[in-house]
Formats: C-alpha cells, sequence, structure tokens
C-alpha cells in the first residue's frame, strides 16, 4: 500500500541570514521577505534589520528567529508589562500605539479593498474590563498558580499586574491569588472571572470540588473588603450569587443589566464611541424602522430605539432576548421588541419583517453573518452597518452586498484590543441601486 506524506519542510541548519522587516502582522511579528516568500519573525519591528536563524520553512512562508538586532525602530517602546514575552495576552506592546494601529488599518484596507477612514480607539492602557484567569494548584510549592496561558504554550504565567486591565480589576490580582491559595478547596479550583462593572467590580468563581463552609467565608470576607459582587459556578452551567448588585453598564445612556457570563465588550470606552458613530452612520430619523441582527441584550438596539420610530432585535441566544427584553422595560422604551430566531433561516418571512425596515445594524459572532446577507438583500434598507470581530468573515459577507448594489461608504477600524491581535471594525453600506 503506498503512503503519502505531507511535504514539511523542515530546518536542519543554523546557518545566519540577515533580513529587513517591512511590515508588522496583527500579531506582532515583522514580515520580511526572503527566497521570494513572506518571512515571520516575532519581535521585530518594520525598518529594523536582524541577523535571523530560519525555524520553519514552508512552500507559502518561513518563520525566523532572532539572533542578533542590528538596529532599532524608531517605532519600538519599552513594553509596560513585565510578563510581556511570556504571557499570552498581549503580542504588540514593543510596538508604538501608532504603529500597531497603522498595520491593522493596513490589514483591514487590503481585506476590504477600502480605504480606513477612521480609527476609533480609546485609552491604550487600563481599558480591558473583562478577565478569565486560569488557576492550578502546585504540589511542589504548595502555591495556587494564577495568571493566563503562556504564549505558545499551556502553562500558566503567574500575573502580578496587567497594565491592559482597569485599574480596579489590577489591583485584585496579587490580594485575590493570596486569598485562593488559602482556601482548603485550592486544589479543585478552575478559574475565575473578574468584571468591571459601571457599578463595581465582580468575581466568578469556578471550582470542582465542595467549598467548606470556611472557604466561603474567606471567600465573602474578601468580596466585603473589597467592594466586590461574589458569584460560585460549582458546574459550568450554574451560577450562584452569593453577594452584591446585580452588574450594569451604560450604553448611550441607559443602564443594561447583565448576568456575570453575558457577553459585553470588553473595551468600554471604544464600545461608547462604537454604538454613537452606529447611529451616526445609520442616520436614524423619527419614522425609521431599524432592525439589530445578532442584537445580544441590546447593546445597539436600545439606543436605536431613542431615535427612531421602531426597532426590532434578533438574537439566536433565547437567555440574552430575555435579558434585552427586561432593559428596554427598565429603561421605559416602549417602541422596541425582540425575538429569538436562527439566523440561518430565512428571518424576511416572520411577520415582524412584513413591513420591511429603513436600516439594518449587524454585530455577529466571529462565524460572520454568511446565512444572513440574502435575507438582508431581501429586506433593501438604504442603509446597513456591519460591525465586526472577524475581518475575514467580514470581508467574504461584504461580497454579498456590494454584488447587490451596495457600497462602502465609510470604513472603520476599532482598536477594540490594544497590544493584541484582534483586529475590529465597521462598516456602513449604502444602496446606490
Amino acid at each position: 500500500m503506498a503512503q503519502f506524506y505531507s511535504a514539511k519542510r523542515r530546518v536542519t541548519t543554523s546557518q545566519k541570514i540577515t533580513v529587513t522587516v517591512n511590515d508588522l502582522d496583527p500579531f506582532g511579528q515583522g514580515v520580511a521577505r526572503h527566497n521570494g516568500k513572506a518571512l515571520f519573525i516575532p519581535a521585530l519591528l518594520p525598518g529594523e534589520t536582524a541577523e535571523i536563524v530560519l525555524k520553519e520553512d514552508k512552500r507559502q512562508f518561513a518563520r525566523g528567529e532572532v539572533k542578533r538586532r542590528l538596529n532599532d525602530s524608531p517605532e519600538r517602546v519599552l513594553p509596560q508589562c513585565p510578563h510581556f514575552g511570556m504571557c499570552g495576552g498581549c503580542q504588540q506592546q514593543h510596538a508604538s500605539v501608532a504603529l500597531q494601529q497603522r498595520s491593522k488599518s493596513a490589514a483591514l484596507a487590503r481585506l476590504m479593498k477600502h480605504e480606513v477612514n477612521d480609527v476609533i480607539a480609546g485609552e491604550p492602557w487600563a481599558y480591558r474590563r473583562r478577565a478569565r484567569l486560569s488557576l492550578s494548584w502546585q504540589p511542589k510549592t504548595q502555591q495556587l498558580d494564577m495568571g493566563f496561558r503562556h504564549a505558545g504554550g499551556s502553562e500558566i504565567v503567574n500575573i502580578r499586574q496587567c497594565p491592559v486591565l482597569v485599574r480596579r480589576l489590577e489591583a485584585l490580582l496579587v490580594p485575590l491569588r493570596e486569598c485562593l491559595t488559602q482556601l482548603k478547596a485550592a486544589r479543585h479550583l478552575g478559574h475565575v472571572e473578574l468584571v468591571d462593572a459601571d457599578n463595581g467590580p465582580l468575581m466568578v468563581l469556578r471550582h470542582t470540588g465542595a467549598l467548606s463552609s470556611a472557604d466561603k467565608e474567606k471567600l465573602e470576607q474578601f468580596s466585603h473588603s473589597h467592594d466586590l459582587a461574589l458569584y460560585l459556578a460549582p458546574q459550568s452551567e450554574i451560577l450562584e450569587h452569593v453577594n452584591g448588585e446585580t452588574p450594569w453598564y451604560s450604553s448611550d445612556g441607559l443602564r443594561l443589566t447583565f448576568s456575570p457570563r453575558d457577553f459585553i465588550q470588553v473595551n468600554d470606552r471604544v464600545n461608547q464611541q462604537m454604538v454613537a458613530r452606529a447611529l451616526a452612520w445609520l442616520d436614524v430619523q423619527p419614522g425609521d424602522r431599524v432592525l439589530d441582527l445578532f442584537c445580544g441584550m441590546g447593546n445597539f438596539t436600545l439606543p436605536l430605539a431613542k431615535y427612531a420610530a421602531s426597532v426590532v432585535g434578533v438574537e439566536g441566544v433565547a437567555g440574552l432576548v430575555a435579558k434585552a427584553q427586561e432593559n428596554a422595560q427598565k429603561n421605559g422604551l416602549q417602541n422596541v421588541t425582540f425575538f429569538h430566531e436562527n439566523l440561518e433561516e430565512d428571518v424576511t418571512k416572520q411577520p415582524w419583517a412584513s413591513r420591511g425596515f429603513d436600516k439594518i445594524l449587524l454585530d455577529p459572532a466571529r462565524a460572520g453573518a454568511g446565512g444572513v446577507m440574502q435575507h438582508i438583500i431581501k429586506l433593501s434598507p438604504a442603509r446597513v452597518v456591519y460591525v465586526s470581530c472577524n475581518p475575514a468573515t467580514l470581508a467574504r459577507d461584504s461580497e454579498a452586498l456590494l454584488n447587490a448594489g451596495y457600497q462602502i461608504q465609510q470604513l472603520a477600524m476599532l482598536d477594540m484590543f490594544p497590544h493584541t491581535g484582534h483586529l475590529e471594525s465597521m462598516v456602513l453600506f449604502v444602496d446606490h441601486q
């Protein structure tokens, strides 16, 4: 029987070559050209020349490792985090914020075949209002590891500070680890989530073994002394609210309550600007009917309802629909309705779509909205705003609108996650037929 093997080219030589980087990819790797193909080199910036050795050499691309950097880019900066390079959370702290934004904007422009008209950004530090920290008991040291996964590995990097976290969460890192280490159930902890709501921080502790009354008392004391709402998760689908207020955050002046496990945008400053920009781009008029697809718990839907005649929010997760309805009621919005639908099916056949819509907004997950685009075209709105967390699926989905006669009028890069490889964006399509 014949056997076939993939043609992987293993590099067996440590011969040094000298290359100059001319681009930066979203993951903070320098990009050079060698033997007619892209060569990716971690930790190098555009304009820097270095002696490197090839670590991987494939047909389409190669990877290298720096042995000696021969010059420094003027846009090289000192990383603010002592864990940078070990922790896998950030990839670009060695590059200036301006360079990060330029490289992401250039990547977005290439994918969308359209210039980026604007960069929507907030403060590049202390922006992240949610973090999930892994926990692992180490029998040899009798200590609890708490942190993020190692870059390129599964080991936990113990985090004592994290300058991208909002200050209230960063201040909890050291005392929280000390508290959790003292628990009798420290060997049976899975992870801890920290969220900074507008009305204070909260903590969700996932534990795989029972907590003794003494452990629960220690956790409650910790939560009270740090003004922290406490939730326990004995199983992945169970959430026990121990103490503290129900969390909420603001969107265009409205108060949205949420469960600690509900999706909220991690960067509040960028989220506020993003919502304002969506309202402006849609140019919502008092007589408009607006549709919000993948609406979640109403981050865009409820602000839209302040300005439109009526708004329909559609979401595939039933729990988020219930939360959105609750938030509409609490904010006194009578002109907005929410529906739980499978967005892969033809939503244009639903009774609530029979009158059509003047404007449509969609904010899908990373998989994009491939099954939805033809339904949007059927509804023939004058304007469509697409908010994306994955430029590849955005580019794919955009083709349907462009082929139907829509044109890109605005393209913005959202710097939602500075210092990381995440590239988010929003686009305004206008019907020019």
